[in-house]
């Protein structure tokens, strides 16, 4: 399992870095044959819309990658106010049966 778990975090690892290294290859939206690729018809054609359409890209993905952290953040903020009050229940047992060794002992 814990394979399958490291071999999930190398391939988005090597995926995004992939993703940051492809602006090696040339500009973005210079088009076709001019290290910047076909990523569509647009982008193809180069020039300003080419690379206006290279920016808007860029824009989405930073902000959906912004909304995934937040998304993260806001599962553990849950997560430790759930394991917080798990904590105040199980020692509220942990009182109660203390009570009940107390008054056992009592008694005797």
């Amino acid at each position: 399992m814990s394979r399958f778990l490291l071999r999930t975090n190398i391939r988005r690892c090597v995926a995004s870095q992939i993703r940051m290294a492809s602006d090696q290859l040339g500009e973005l939206g210079k088009g076709a044959g001019k290290g910047g690729g076909g990523g569509g018809a647009v982008r193809a054609a180069g020039g300003a819309f080419g690379k206006r359409e290279v920016a808007e890209e860029e824009r989405y993905f930073r902000q959906k990658e912004r909304e995934q952290m937040e998304a993260l953040r806001k599962h553990h903020v849950e997560e430790i106010e759930h394991h917080k009050k798990e904590i105040e229940r199980l020692q509220k047992e942990i009182d109660r049966h203390k009570g009940k060794i107390r008054k056992l002992k009592h008694d005797d």
